[in-house]
């Protein structure tokens, strides 16, 4: 079977669709409810605990299910650290775990109802992903921020040297960009000819203290990218139908012997109104009355954990 499953969580190998398909309205009407879902367990998991990070996993909602349900080759059933032969991610900034484990065990990495253990004593379900507790899914602890692009270069470079051509793929904050180990790990990608990497910014101008601009401005991301020696495309990270065509263009340019960026503008805690374009949620929790009021914009699609 390829790109959506007709029932989740049964251990799919998924593989994308022809880029053709995005313009299939049942298909993206499909990865709308998953988003609906998975936006509705950020919260509730949030909630729970009364911990975590939702602003900025909401706003990444949309790009990190058309990347697991609709764009990446990748094995749920069959996990391996390695990942030989299928398509890998590295989420870098760590803090959007709820986000990165609803779509996790949406896509059948382990089970939905783990999700209840999320930052909980003994939980496989870290507030930040590790790897030793052995969660499907997670290839790097990703609490510090900064490490991501340079733990997806020694993929990339491991891919390119056992002859496989799947694609590395990361996530990375624009906050997180004031890490200077980004740096040079691009100048490494460019140099290396890593061009079976696709890193994606999560662009909303916010981080844990305000705005980027007032903490560390970045200046033109983009600019200084493409002057890095990557390959730059832009999208709307909250319109579905903008990330998968801009992943299928992406994916379209690698092996042209540039690495490949994308800057994606997304508005911190979309899809819940009250949350949306403010670092005042960047890691706060909802509390009864909020999380009624966020679930009354979101559909249940799939079913609640």
């Amino acid at each position: 079977m390829v790109g959506i499953p007709s029932h989740l969580g049964d251990g799919i190998f998924f593989s994308p669709l022809p880029l053709g398909s995005i313009y299939n309205t049942t298909i993206m009407e499909k990865l709308q409810e998953i988003a609906s879902q998975v936006r509705r367990d950020i919260v509730r998991m949030v909630h729970g605990v009364q911990s975590g990070h939702p602003g900025g996993s909401l706003g990444c909602t949309d790009f990190l299910v058309a990347l697991y349900f609709e764009t990446m080759n990748h094995n749920a059933e069959n996990f391996t650290m390695e990942g030989h032969g299928e398509d890998v991610f590295y989420l870098s900034n760590g803090h959007i775990s709820p986000v990165f484990y609803s779509v996790l065990s949406r896509a059948g990495y382990f089970p939905i109802d783990e999700l209840s253990t999320f930052r909980k004593l003994n939980t496989r379900l870290q507030g930040h992903p590790t790897t030793h507790e052995g969660l499907p899914g997670v290839r790097i602890a990703s609490g510090s921020l900064g490490q991501g692009l340079s733990v997806a270069c020694g993929s990339a470079m491991a891919k390119k040297m056992n002859d496989d051509a799947s694609i590395v793929y990361t996530l990375h904050g624009d906050g997180e960009l004031q890490e200077g180990q980004n740096w040079e790990a691009l100048m490494f990608a460019a140099h290396h000819k890593l061009d079976n990497v696709i890193s994606t910014i999560d662009f909303n101008g916010q981080q844990i203290d305000g705005s980027t601009d007032d903490v560390m401005s970045m200046g033109d991301i983009k600019a200084k990218w493409e002057t890095f020696g990557w390959q730059m495309f832009e999208m709307n990270g909250n319109d579905m139908a903008d990330v998968v065509k801009v992943l299928g263009e992406a994916k379209a340019a690698t092996g042209n012997g540039k690495p490949i960026g994308i800057l994606m503008k997304t508005e911190m805690g979309a899809g819940v109104d009250f949350m949306e374009g403010t670092h005042k949620w960047h890691g706060i929790a909802p509390n009864d009355d909020q999380l009624a009021d966020a679930l009354g914009q979101l559909s249940e699609t799939l079913g609640d954990y």
